[in-house]
């Protein structure tokens, strides 16, 4: 039986699992656990980890595998180290159990869309070290069904504050082009590029999503692409284009090939129809654009790579202005033979959206060795683990605008009372006093309680929106 059950718990650890098996008894108690585990979670602590899951095992567990609403909350509130002991199984604490990456939960979405949706580099790292698929899709009725992990890190990176409000409203003219260039090569742009390569390099047929990408005219979603990705766009493949006609050869050959195809057949097609020229025209400059931005970024793409690659993990280290870059990057251009024209990029419109408590990038920052930046230091220091790329992401990127989590947010989520690590100690050690045996007691310390659910379609929503209202209730505490 013991044979059995290992071979069982096994299975389920590293197999893809569709949909969620998790009763809903098991979501109820985890909602009763959310409290004590946030903050837990919020100091990236194993040890307090281990010592709740050996003490009180319900709700966090179910069916030989860490459940999967336990290990998404490890990834939305970005705990790389806890999340590594939930992917080994290793601990004696755990008996036996570990958190599956592939394992949809009841929101119809995988780990590695929430870790795309959090642009966290070093989560993605480790889902994929374990096994992670970056080709699983979602499914069901709480998400846009049908995305990648890929999908959710392009599109909800073209929702930047700097590409929302400074690319011109005007997709037919040129500089439309260079300005999504410009803009991408911003240092505030690099944790969301290198997102996108990481989940870009193990993504089966790149190019058919690029060229869906292309057909539908979301040029920032292609130009996102064609930098992140340019390393694998590169290297030789095969492509079906139209009429079935299959191309070989260097990816961005095949999508410029691909591209100046279209233009042709949509000439054709203005010359021989009599109606919907206007919308005819209009996908063909579209597709013009394309074109121009798959031979800029062909030609200048590796250059750019190199300098983005060169830009701090945090913004805020950057010791040049806007400006700086923005000029850089237009010589990068130019040397390759790329020319923008029209306006340069207003730098004043580059800021983020907590103005008030961040500085603009465009101020020379503090030598690291007077007094204000020993203060700053000192006070970074006081911020859980992760903060600073934590505050990067949501100073650009709201979580409101995820593309996973655009339909989760419809209805006001219920109010959960956190508690703080020393309540949460002091309530496990009164929970366990007298006790000779691990059983879980009933008060768990909660000064707020979730109600009572009543259809299963009630839980599911209920689950979507706490979690990130719980890292709101959390940050705003």
């Amino acid at each position: 039986m013991s044979q059995k059950q290992a071979l069982l718990a096994a299975s389920r650890a590293t197999h893809t699992i569709i949909p969620d098996r998790t009763p809903e008894s098991m979501i109820d108690a985890f909602f009763d656990k959310l409290p004590r585990l946030v903050p837990i979670l919020e100091k990236d602590s194993v040890k307090l980890f281990l010592n709740l899951f050996k003490h009180d095992t319900l709700g966090l567990a179910y069916g030989f595998v860490i459940t999967p609403q336990t290990f998404n909350q490890m990834i939305l509130q970005n705990v790389v180290r806890c999340a590594k002991v939930a992917l080994e199984g290793k601990a004696p604490e755990l008996n036996g159990h570990r958190a599956n990456p592939n394992y949809m939960n009841l929101c119809g979405y995988f780990p590695l869309h929430q870790a795309a949706e959090m642009f966290s580099a070093d989560m993605i790292k480790l889902l994929f070290h374990y096994g992670a698929l970056a080709n699983l899709r979602t499914a069901g009725p709480e998400v846009v069904e049908g995305l990648l992990p890929l999908h959710v890190a392009v599109e909800n990176a073209c929702r930047h504050k700097f590409l929302e409000d400074n690319l011109l409203p005007d997709k037919e003219n040129r500089d439309y082009v260079y300005r999504i260039i410009q803009l991408l090569c911003l240092p505030e742009m690099k944790i969301f590029l290198d997102t996108i390569r990481l989940i870009a390099e193990r993504t089966d047929d790149l190019l058919a999503e690029l060229w869906k990408y292309i057909k539908d005219g979301k040029l920032a979603e292609t130009a996102l692409l064609l930098l992140a990705a340019q390393k694998k766009i590169r290297t030789r493949s095969s492509f079906k284009g139209n009429g079935n006609c299959t191309k070989d050869g260097d990816g961005f050959f095949i999508i410029s090939y691909l591209c100046a195809e279209d233009i042709l057949s949509l000439d054709l097609e203005i010359v021989q129809t009599r109606a919907g020229k206007k919308q005819l025209k209009a996908e063909k400059k579209l597709r013009r654009l394309a074109w121009v931005l798959v031979n800029a970024i062909n030609e200048a793409g590796e250059a750019l790579d190199s300098y983005i690659r060169e830009h701090p993990e945090v913004p805020s280290a950057m010791q040049v202005s806007h400006v700086e870059v923005l000029e850089h990057v237009s010589s990068i251009l130019k040397n390759h033979g790329v020319f923008p024209t029209g306006e340069h990029i207003n730098t004043g419109n580059l800021c983020p959206y907590e103005q008030d408590i961040s500085r603009s990038s465009d101020e020379k920052l503090p030598d690291k060795h007077d007094a204000y930046g020993t203060t700053e230091k000192a006070a970074r220091r006081k911020q859980p683990r992760g903060w600073e790329l934590e505050y990067t992401r949501r100073s650009f990127f709201p979580y409101w605008k995820s593309v996973l989590s655009s339909r989760l947010h419809e209805t006001e989520p219920p109010m959960i009372k956190l508690q703080t690590i020393q309540e949460t100690e002091e309530n496990w050690n009164k929970s366990m006093a007298g006790k000779s045996s691990p059983v879980p007691s009933n008060n768990l310390g909660l000064l707020g309680r979730n109600p009572r659910l009543t259809t299963n379609q009630q839980s599911r929503r209920l689950f979507c929106t706490a979690a990130s209202t719980v890292l709101k209730l959390l940050k705003h505490a």
